[in-house]
């Protein structure tokens, strides 16, 4: 081989090594449903599988955004999540109020409860912050994602 082919090789082995490593990995997906409408979404906060510091798990709970839905009060919200998030463990911070851990794939919540007000049990029209909260160890107290999901409640 000549030792322009050779430089060669390397510079093309070298670009591939250099481009593959600024590939980053993507985040598991969470899956929201109401009707026939899905909406899917990557981590709005992720470490790598790594513990969120207990400051950068609030920001995320508190952020505005993520996908949209709407939905109305006799309708069915349904959560999917991966297989790899379902193993550890995750729950709902739907509006600042926490489900109990969930270690299924797929979660069906009824939609009018998504917009009650737990300080005086009326229902909301404001729009619902919902987040898919994957936890390290089966419990609350090491948080490793969040996906987040906006439902604006049907008129």
């Amino acid at each position: 081989m000549t030792i322009r082919r050779s430089a060669a090789a390397v510079g093309a082995v070298a670009l591939g090594l250099f481009a593959l490593s600024a590939c980053t990995k993507p985040t598991p997906l969470a899956t929201v449903t109401v009707g026939e409408k899905s909406v899917h979404s990557q981590a709005a906060c992720y470490n790598d599988g790594k513990a969120l510091a207990k400051a950068d798990l609030q920001k995320c709970l508190t952020a505005d955004g993520g996908q949209e839905l709407t939905i109305g009060a006799a309708e069915n919200l349904h959560i999917g999540v991966e297989p790899a998030i379902a193993n550890k463990g995750w729950f709902l911070v739907v509006n600042q109020q926490e489900t109990p851990v969930i270690k299924d794939t797929y979660r069906t919540f009824n939609g009018s409860s998504l917009f009650q007000d737990s300080q005086t049990g009326q229902t909301s029209t404001k729009p619902a912050v919902v987040n898919v909260v994957e936890t390290a160890d089966g419990t609350q107290n090491t948080v490793v994602g969040v996906w987040q999901f906006k439902l604006d409640p049907k008129s």
